[in-house]
């Protein structure tokens, strides 16, 4: 895909992304997620980080500290914030052209585009996952994310929790199962654990 097209199916998945954010009930702060360590009111705050992370990096600056409390008490405006930067930055002109210097190597930036979209995409039905919203999400994003996945997770970024690793072991699902299952399975999530 082009550049500006992976650029747009970006923006949608930080559209879908907080749109599910937008949705929390304030009592579901504490409901349990498809990431074991984290409540849902975690969960935004890593995807909050995410974005203003990417962002940095994305730009070549150093990574910003983990670990502090970036939502407050208004959840959808930190992300928001976070969000618009982040596109903000892949729409600069040039902002696709070249490579990145990664630990893995130099790679097209379009390549960490994609990790992006596939990042959101899965928090995006973690969070509707864990607060009884629909799965079934926005599907050509699904694909990208799920098509980037299985073309770049090996199996040495996996591991049990506790282990250090990004990535869960891979949960399989049936191949007729919906995308988003797929995609949350294949990113060692379980789609048919039960959540609120």
């Amino acid at each position: 895909m082009p550049a500006e097209g992976l650029v747009d199916a970006l923006g949608k998945a930080l559209d879908q992304t907080g749109f599910a954010i937008a949705s929390i009930e304030p009592e579901q702060a504490g409901f349990p997620t498809p990431c074991n360590s984290w409540d849902v009111r975690a969960l935004v705050n890593h995807i909050v980080y995410d974005a203003r992370m990417f962002a940095d990096t994305t730009q070549g600056l150093p990574r910003p500290p983990a670990g502090e409390d970036l939502i407050d008490g208004d959840w959808i405006a930190a992300y928001d914030a976070a969000a618009g930067r982040l596109l903000a930055v892949w729409r600069q002109p040039g902002a696709t052209d070249g490579t990145i210097a990664l630990p893995q190597g130099e790679l097209p930036k379009t390549w960490r585009l994609g990790q992006q979209i596939a990042n959101f995409a899965v928090h995006a039905w973690d969070v509707a996952k864990a607060t009884g919203r629909p799965t079934e999400l926005d599907p050509g994003v699904g694909r990208l994310a799920l098509d980037w996945g299985r073309a770049n997770l090996r199996p040495e970024f996996r591991g049990e929790e506790g282990s250090g690793k990004v990535f869960g072991p891979e949960v399989q699902v049936p191949g007729d199962a919906q995308l988003y299952d797929r995609l949350a399975g294949f990113f060692g999530r379980n789609p048919y654990a039960i959540h609120p």
